[in-house]
């Protein structure tokens, strides 16, 4: 039986993420997209006010603090959609969790700032643990492993054993294997095809690949991004996101909420007729 993911909708309110980036760095225009979002179908909206594309700068605190939190109290008035806050930053995580935010998205899996897992332990919210090779500076040199999934499950398992030596319950911790951070597009293929294997460790998946570049780097068709367009990664963003879905991914994020919804209703009901 196919169980149909939640959908987690992507709000950047940021001026350089790779593929929306300024679209919705006006408070007013990051809200209505996100109601937007929400009525295409998204379960969860994740805020995030720190670009993470490689060769991205670094956002400060207080600057990062600025671009989210008028978003997320802006949303808490008007919908009771989760928000979920994607920063490395613990403060940044605490200031949105305490302004209605319940699930923290860290790209750098509680890893940036050593009081990290601490924090999280006494915010008490759910944990994204993403992995990533590198930093978004560094992260696309010359990313190396030895055997990439493996590599990303004992990543996993250590992590794990961090956040629960601090207290953190394992109920509250959601594993993402970090597509296109510090990963080849080898690598990336390899950890899509064999995703079942991380979410044979006993935890929620979350799965994003959305519009991401190694779509592109395996398809025939232009990757670019026309003016006034979206990028030409869609087919490629729906493929993946329903080949997760089925490996048992239990979030998938995406920009492309309505369309992505369409795609997993479909492929929900032609599983669920094939085993009637």
């Amino acid at each position: 039986m196919f169980n149909s993911p939640k959908i987690m909708g992507i709000v950047n309110v940021t001026p350089d993420s790779f593929s929306d980036g300024g679209h919705f760095y006006d408070t007013d225009k990051a809200i209505d997209h996100a109601v937007s979002l929400v009525m295409q179908g998204a379960d969860i909206l994740d805020i995030g006010g720190e670009s993470t594309r490689p060769g991205a700068d670094f956002v400060s605190e207080d600057d990062e603090l600025c671009r989210v939190l008028p978003v997320i109290e802006g949303l808490v008035k008007i919908t009771k959609c989760p928000i979920s806050i994607d920063t490395r930053k613990p403060e940044v995580a605490k200031a949105a969790i305490e302004a209605g935010a319940s699930l923290w998205n860290d790209v750098s899996g509680l890893t940036f700032v050593n009081e990290s897992p601490s924090l999280a332990k006494q915010l008490g919210c759910d944990i994204v643990l993403m992995h990533a090779q590198g930093t978004p500076q560094t992260m696309q040199d010359n990313p190396q492993y030895k055997d990439v999934v493996q590599d990303v499950i004992v990543w996993f398992k250590e992590r794990i054993e961090v956040c629960t030596a601090q207290g953190i319950a394992k109920e509250k911790i959601i594993l993402d294997p970090g597509i296109g951070f510090g990963k080849t597009t080898a690598h990336n293929l390899s950890l899509i095809a064999n995703l079942d294997q991380i979410k044979a460790l006993g935890f929620p998946v979350l799965f994003g690949a959305s519009r991401k570049r190694f779509i592109g780097a395996v398809s025939s068709v232009s990757s670019s991004k026309p003016e006034g367009d979206k990028p030409n990664r869609l087919g490629g963003s729906l493929a993946a996101a329903l080949y997760a879905a089925q490996q048992g991914a239990d979030i998938i994020r995406v920009h492309d909420v309505m369309e992505t919804k369409q795609a997993l209703e479909l492929i929900g009901a032609i599983t669920q007729e094939k085993d009637l």
